[in-house]
This record gives structure tokens, C-alpha cells and sequence, in this order.
């Protein structure tokens, strides 16, 4: 368990959504740690990760909440970064992820916000999650 809880999670959540095929046909996988020079839009971004220890038993446990943020581009407006953040919260709340070391007592949808960018073309989604991981 070298890796904390933020690692092996990013992990399991790139490979969960770029596995979706709602998703996918939104994004066409899309879904990065750290967007590429020149990534082409729209695209998926792992946010920020947060664990917040907890102690069970003599185990380590950890609450973590963590944000997936969707970059859109479109020419219909705010509609495009909406969709793709619905498709995020279908493909992942409530599911059980594989995560290495760890297991996924449950994964909960929190919010989701979508605004327009100060350069008046883009739009970015934050989709806030929370989950329990047992180690």
C-alpha cells in the first residue's frame, strides 16, 4: 500500500470511465491524469483526490472525496459539458471499483456544477464524489 489511497484510485477510475461506453461515445476516451498539449475537446480530467483517514478495527480505512472535471467546447452551449457529466455520474455512482489493495465499500455522486469558462467559449463540469476504501 506504497501508494496511498489517491493512486490506485485515479487508477480505477480512468480505466471505469474510459470503459463506459456512454461515456465513451461523448468523449472518445478521453480521460486523462494530466491532459496532453493540444488534447482535443471535449476530455475528462481526474480532479483533486482527498482521503481522510480513519481507523476500524486495527485496519486502515479512508473517506475520500475526489472531483472528475469535464472540458467541453461545444457550439450548443452549456448541453454538451451537462451530458458528459451526466455520463460521469451513471458510469460510476454506486458501482464497486476495482482498486488495488483496497476495497470499495461504496461510491456516492455529491454535486455536479457546469459553467462557463471567463473566455466565454468553454465550459467546465466538476463532478464531486465520496468514497469509503478499505485496506
Amino acid at each position: 500500500m506504497s501508494d496511498g489511497y489517491a493512486l490506485p484510485l485515479q487508477e480505477a477510475l480512468v480505466i471505469a470511465l474510459r470503459a463506459d461506453p456512454t461515456l465513451s461515445a461523448e468523449i472518445a476516451g478521453r480521460v486523462y491524469d494530466e491532459p496532453p498539449q493540444g488534447v482535443e475537446y471535449p476530455y475528462v480530467r481526474i480532479g483533486a483526490i482527498a482521503p481522510r483517514p480513519l481507523r476500524t478495527d486495527g485496519k486502515s480505512a479512508a473517506e475520500v472525496t475526489f472531483g472528475i472535471e469535464v472540458y467541453s467546447r461545444p457550439v450548443a452551449g452549456r448541453v454538451e459539458c451537462t451530458r458528459i457529466c451526466e455520463a460521469v455520474v451513471a458510469a460510476i455512482d454506486e458501482q464497486t471499483l476495482t482498486i488495488a489493495n483496497y476495497d470499495t465499500v461504496l461510491i456516492h455522486w455529491i454535486t455536479t456544477t457546469v459553467d462557463r469558462e471567463s473566455n466565454g467559449r468553454d465550459y467546465t463540469g466538476i463532478v464531486a464524489f465520496r468514497t469509503l476504501l478499505d485496506g
